[in-house]
């Protein structure tokens, strides 16, 4: 019996997914269990099994489609059986392959516009790099707009631009308008066509001849996550008024228990605890000790939040993902480790869940495991801050009339200035330190 593959919800949040990549084609065999497409949230990438055995029957979207939750994708079943039945709305289905001999509807309703490198491979033809684009090809203007020695140097010189603003009388296109846009148009020198014809685009602005020195291979296409990571941190910058303070605290506590716990060794009571996960601990404690950092900023409303739901940036493969331990604040420093150690594993495997990554009241970034001793964290809205950790470095301080060398550890903590004035900010950053410094006792961990 014909069985169809839905698009799951994986999240509570989740409303649609991106169809990734198909591992089957139309007419494949497919195992029970067999992986069949790739797809992907804004966070994180899963992979999609038949849950029967059989042949692919159809496919109802593309590779790169935005498909919402629930929605019928493919059919698997046996060879000959009708998926009439499974197939999504027509007004749910832009783009789709389905098992009739009739090719897809295309999806677009007009041409692109061409990339400068594909003008290029188009012999004497070119649009003027500042022209805005529509999205629809523009039209040649009518033979009749075109002077009488404006039509000698097109037909000459082989030359009908797409369009061109005339300079006549009723933007009638005259000789030297021809003659400015030719002589300023690239054109391409048979290895650069080739190029060209190969896949390679223009690098920058290019005048008159086109070399090949002024091409580059084809730009690698962001990934569904990275833009919308992008578009997350650029939207960050646009909606809140961000600073950065930076301060050190003295590591000394922190590595004394650290060699403890790894002299020790990991057991069932006690896993090997890292050093960043000390400081996401001493974090929690302190957004209890000032909650008023501990809160959301949406449409000039602040809003409190009764516990701290702390996420942390994790460098993965598919870009950069931020998991959320929900109620840290109720966890010891053994179980805030653990939690950590299991999300980062997920995270990186490409499989946590998108609900394990949304919900986030408070960020910690630490690349100090990189070397870098301060850096400006950018916010992760609506929260209104982020504590960035640095590397640990020795520091001259003077105790008991003598200047002595001290390991400290970098923080780096931004704010925005619409919740957050700098004074409160320079409060939560010493609040920071003190636990910092004084992570030993507030661990409470009998080694």
């Amino acid at each position: 019996m014909a069985t169809p593959l839905e698009m799951p919800k994986l999240g509570n949040t989740v409303e649609d997914c991106l169809l990734a990549r198909w591992n089957k084609r139309v007419g494949d065999t497919v195992a029970e269990g067999e992986l069949v497409a790739e797809i992907e949230t804004d966070k994180a990438t899963f992979e999609l099994t038949s849950p029967v055995g059989g042949t692919l029957l159809a496919t109802f979207f593309q590779a790169g489609d935005l498909v919402p939750v629930f929605t019928n994708i493919c059919v698997v079943g046996a060879p000959g059986e009708s998926v009439a039945p499974f197939q999504p709305q027509a007004s749910s289905t832009p783009g789709t392959e389905r098992p009739s001999p009739e090719p897809p509807a295309s999806r677009e309703l007009a041409p692109p516009p061409r990339s400068r490198g594909e003008e290029a491979a188009v012999p004497h033809q070119s649009v003027p790099p500042a022209a805005p684009s529509s999205g629809v090809a523009p039209l040649s203007p009518p033979q009749g707009f075109y002077s009488p020695r404006a039509k000698r140097f097109a037909a000459g010189h082989g030359f009908r631009p797409e369009h061109v603003a005339g300079s006549g009388p009723q933007g009638r296109v005259l000789e030297e308008d021809l003659k400015r846009l030719y002589y300023a148009s690239p054109r391409p020198t048979p290895l650069a066509r080739h190029l060209i014809e190969s896949g390679f685009e223009l690098c920058g602005e290019a005048g008159g001849r086109l070399r090949a020195s002024d091409l580059g291979p084809p730009p690698e296409k962001m990934s569904h996550i990275r833009e919308r990571v992008a578009r997350r941190l650029r939207e960050s910058l646009a909606v809140t008024a961000q600073y950065t303070m930076n301060a050190s605290a003295d590591a000394t506590g922190l590595l004394a228990l650290r060699a403890k716990i790894k002299a020790r060794g990991a057991s069932p009571g006690l896993p090997d605890i890292n050093l960043n996960e000390m400081v996401m601990f001493c974090v929690v404690k302190a957004l209890a000790v000032m909650p008023e950092v501990n809160v959301g900023f949406v449409d000039g409303k602040i809003y409190r939040h009764t516990g701290v739901n702390i996420g942390f940036a994790c460098d993965t493969p598919r870009g950069l993902l931020v998991p959320v331990i929900k109620q840290a604040g109720e966890l010891s420093l053994a179980d805030l480790a653990v939690r950590i150690k299991a999300l980062s594993r997920q995270a990186l495997d490409g499989a946590i869940s998108p609900d394990d990554l949304a919900g986030g009241t408070f960020t910690v970034s630490n690349l100090g495991v990189y070397g870098i001793e301060s850096f400006s964290p950018i916010l992760n809205p609506p929260q209104v801050a982020i504590l960035g950790v640095n590397s640990i470095e020795l520091k001259a301080v003077r105790r008991d009339g003598a200047v002595v060398f001290v390991e400290h550890i970098g923080l780096s903590l931004t704010c925005d200035h619409q919740v957050i004035d700098g004074a409160p900010g320079a409060r939560f950053l010493k609040i920071c330190r003190e636990q910092i410094e004084n992570v030993e006792a507030l661990a409470g961990l009998e080694i």
